[in-house]
């Protein structure tokens, strides 16, 4: 029986600006984001039922349908009009989940691009990019990855090119530790909704300044970072202990490049200019964060999303 393997790599926010709220209610974002070799793996077969079965490896993980991958399956049939597809599909995790690094957003774009080729669908990468919208506002990065400009809710990528450089990650996320996204937006209005922008052309202003700024000059160049920045770390760390006394740990460090956290959080990060110093780092750390509880993983930039293995 044909079956398939597919890649769900990690992302992490090297940027992430909140500009102000849109008419639909959700916040106008500029961000940066970049695929880590952190992966999931779906492994798809066909099935004769017209049903979509979930199994995973991580206990606990809904494999019903409010999972993203069921759903992302269920709107690929719908949009071919074929409602006997079916599908087994099993999900080796390894991305912590609810941590701020688009796991289950980066599994539905998996799902897409697996099961378009599974079931001989043929929809185009523009198609597909639509259906990951209506999924999720990191599933349209997830889709192409790498290192992208993602404007709107997210589903608005500009390709960096030349590539992102090859740097190295350190991550640390608490087990115990969860951040909700809502409640992040919602700190962050109250805290700084008296300077949000307001309307198109001042959001244009911006995204433009973060073009041409000194973030995506460097990555494009290979030159120093400056201090990266993420405007939901500003009102997350004071407010959850393991993000504070995380960052901390990640700042002590000597050879970083830049630290900050992803998304809304938990998720932190240290940058370097190789794996052989994030493990050097990894090491210096490993007391401190066995005793605060700490689990952590060295990864390197990555230049692709979701795709085939082999």
């Amino acid at each position: 029986m044909l079956e398939l393997s597919v890649e769900a790599p990690a992302k992490i926010n090297l940027h992430l600006e909140v500009l102000g709220l849109r008419a639909d209610g959700f916040h106008e974002l500029a961000m940066v984001m970049q695929s880590i070799d952190l992966v999931d793996e779906l492994v798809l077969q066909p099935s004769a039922d017209g049903a979509i079965s979930l199994s995973c490896d991580k206990p606990g993980l809904p494999t019903d349908g409010s999972n993203l991958i069921v759903k992302a399956a269920e709107l690929l049939k719908v949009r071919a009009g074929l409602p006997e597809l079916g599908a087994r599909i099993e999900l080796r995790k390894r991305i912590p989940v609810g941590a701020g690094l688009a796991g289950g957003s980066s599994d539905a774009a998996a799902a897409l691009v697996g099961l378009n080729i599974l079931w001989g669908l043929e929809f185009s990468p523009t198609e597909l990019q639509s259906m990951a919208a209506r999924l999720g506002s990191d599933v349209p990065f997830c889709l192409p990855g790498g290192t992208q400009l993602c404007f709107g809710r997210g589903e608005r990528l500009e390709a960096l090119v030349p590539a992102c450089p090859a740097l190295a990650v350190l991550l640390i996320k608490h087990p115990d530790a969860s951040v909700s996204t809502p409640w992040a937006y919602g700190r962050c209005r109250e805290q700084r909704g008296r300077s949000y922008l307001s309307g198109e052309e001042a959001f244009e202003r911006r995204r433009e300044a973060l073009r041409r700024g000194a973030l995506v000059q460097a990555l494009r160049m290979g030159g120093p970072l400056p201090p990266l920045r993420n405007d939901l770390q500003a009102v997350v760390e004071p407010e959850v202990a393991s993000v504070h006394s995380g960052l901390s740990l990640l700042r002590r460090l000597p050879d970083t490049l830049a630290v900050a956290m992803s998304g809304s959080g938990p998720s932190l990060f240290g940058l370097f200019a190789d794996r052989q110093q994030a493990l050097a780092a990894q090491a210096q750390l490993a007391a401190q964060l066995a005793e605060e509880g700490f689990a952590s993983w060295v990864c390197g930039f990555r230049r692709a999303g979701a795709m085939l293995v082999g």
